[in-house]
């Protein structure tokens, strides 16, 4: 989603992590869709590069933890090989590529070359929820750890 947190090239990512779906339109503080804080989003044309990084940084982080509570790959070979049948970039961390290949793939985990970290047997779309979800709590958490909001 190697370690999700370390610091990639600009170059591979897209220019903001809006993924079209933002919810802070609607009063959230985290974006349910990219899991940005809401007064990122505001600000983000205005950002330095070293301020989207610091974002991308947490994002990829926060990811890769929610992706491995829940998913654990089994044959990394498998998996970006289904990650560039999906059309996704191959060459990202494991983490980034499983939540990916779960939200666009059709086969069941196996077939990606993951499995489920515990003993549940979801179907893929499901994991993709849960990994989602997981990747939205984490987000929230970390906004409410570090800004103060009222109850």
């Amino acid at each position: 989603m190697p370690d999700h947190a370390s610091p990639s090239p600009n170059r591979r990512l897209r220019r903001t992590p809006c993924v079209g779906v933002c919810s802070t339109t609607y009063g959230d503080l985290v974006c349910r869709g990219c899991k940005r804080f809401a007064h990122e989003i505001v600000a983000w044309n205005g950002y330095a590069e070293q301020q989207r990084e610091a974002v991308w940084l947490r994002l990829r982080a926060l990811l890769a933890q929610s992706v491995r509570a829940h998913l654990r790959v089994v044959d990394e070979n498998k998996l970006r090989d289904a990650a560039r049948a999906a059309g996704i970039e191959a060459d990202l961390p494991w983490e980034a590529l499983a939540f990916q290949t779960v939200r666009q793939h059709p086969a069941a985990l196996v077939a990606l070359g993951l499995a489920a970290a515990s003993d549940a047997t979801l179907e893929t779309a499901a994991v993709a929820r849960v990994v989602d979800r997981e990747f939205y709590l984490r987000s929230q958490a970390h906004y409410e750890a570090s800004f103060k909001t009222l109850a």
